[in-house]
């Protein structure tokens, strides 16, 4: 007989991601669900690709990342934030986001530590803590602005607290945390020994004027931070899977040990296309707050009018739309329904809660695509 293996995860099941991508390629519905755009790379980019295959640069990357990448983002950081790190020893190339994520949540979650998360959390989070052997602390964030209840955090924070993720820009939501929020997180880790795993893959995804809040903003809460960006999202190449972490050289060192065992490096060439692309095309990530605020607001407008409510995004290229006018469905049937009846993809935000509110009705969409895209997809949205 052969042995059927224990789930660690027996909780987890294929993510919502992955089930509405291939809903919507089965149905030939318009894919908003998942977040990738459906539009061209900078040329430049792409050409400097292919300049480092044919120049060689196709064996392994130095485990911790190429140095001129390392180096770049040391560059972009003191330009975004006014924050010095050290590259070689602060700076740590992933093979995307989640990778980071992961790795930095396995180098100081012990058995037994407590993780505070904010609801609705981004899906990879619980899966890696409980891995670790922590368990999730859910903080919930009300709508519609989905802003952090700081006296709720206080009240969950414990002995065993060991970290919290924080998000922002937010994902599913499309909210921003403000100065304001930065300085209750530091009142309330300041004399503790907790870590902080900040996600901001959306860093330069700001709308409306205003500032991404990072953590390296801030030294306080840099000092026990891992901060995890992402190339994909910035340079619209989220299929590359590229992303890093900046953290102390304390932390660095122990999230590197995990790292070297998870991936060890990450795609070379595509490392160094990036170290030369975030050097000599600075205005591509200047410019991207407008250029996706543009794709906000013609989303919004085309759907004046419609049954949903929509309160436009603050960050992220995702758009929440409230359908309570339209149906009481609850939102997974109504985005699997959507799909097959409607040709429209989408994914349901009570996926990302411990437990959702009952009276949720929110469905989150990516704008992240072509204006022709856009126009259909809001065409269809009008007749509902």
């Amino acid at each position: 007989m052969i042995p059927a293996p224990t789930s660690r995860l027996p909780q987890v099941g294929t993510t919502i991601f992955t089930v509405m991508s291939a809903l919507a390629q089965e149905c030939g519905a318009l894919n908003l669900s998942q977040g990738f755009p459906d539009f061209a790379l900078p040329s430049a980019l792409t050409d400097a690709v292919a300049h480092h295959v044919r120049a060689g640069h196709n064996q392994y990357a130095p485990m911790a990342g190429v140095v001129t990448l390392r180096e770049a983002i040391a560059t972009k950081v003191l330009a975004s934030y006014g924050a010095k790190v050290d590259a070689g020893n602060e700076v740590t190339v992933t093979s995307g986001a989640t990778e980071a994520l992961f790795c930095a949540i396995q180098a100081i979650v012990q058995p037994g530590d407590e993780v505070i998360v904010f609801d609705p959390c981004y899906d990879s989070y619980e899966p890696a803590v409980t891995l670790a052997g922590g368990q999730v602390v859910h903080v919930p964030l009300a709508a519609p602005a989905f802003c952090p209840d700081w006296a709720q955090v206080s009240a969950v924070i414990g002995p065993r607290t060991r970290a919290i993720i924080l998000n922002t820009p937010h994902n599913p939501t499309g909210s921003v945390w403000s100065a304001q929020d930065m300085q209750q997180l530091q009142q309330r880790v300041r004399d503790t020994n907790i870590f902080l795993i900040s996600d901001e893959v959306y860093e330069h995804i700001v709308f409306d004027g205003c500032r991404h809040e990072s953590v390296l903003r801030y030294p306080e809460l840099a000092a026990r931070a891992f901060v995890v960006s992402s190339f994909g999202k910035t340079f619209h190449a989220t299929g590359w899977k590229v992303g890093y972490c900046i953290a102390p050289s304390a932390l660095s060192a122990e999230f590197r040990k995990i790292h070297q065992y998870v991936t060890f490096s990450t795609a070379t060439p595509m490392q160094f296309a990036l170290a030369d692309f975030l050097s000599a095309c600075p205005q591509h990530w200047q410019t991207l707050p407008a250029f996706y605020q543009a794709k906000r607001d013609r989303f919004c407008s085309l759907l004046d009018g419609s049954r949903f409510s929509v309160k436009p995004s603050s960050g992220t290229y995702f758009q929440l739309l409230e359908y309570s006018s339209i149906s009481h469905e609850h939102d997974v049937a109504l985005a699997s329904r959507l799909t097959r009846e409607a040709g429209i993809a989408s994914i349901p935000v009570s996926v990302f809660y411990r437990q959702a509110p009952s009276d949720l009705r929110l469905l989150r969409f990516c704008f992240a695509k072509d204006d022709a895209t856009l126009d259909a997809a809001a065409a269809i949205l009008q007749t509902l």
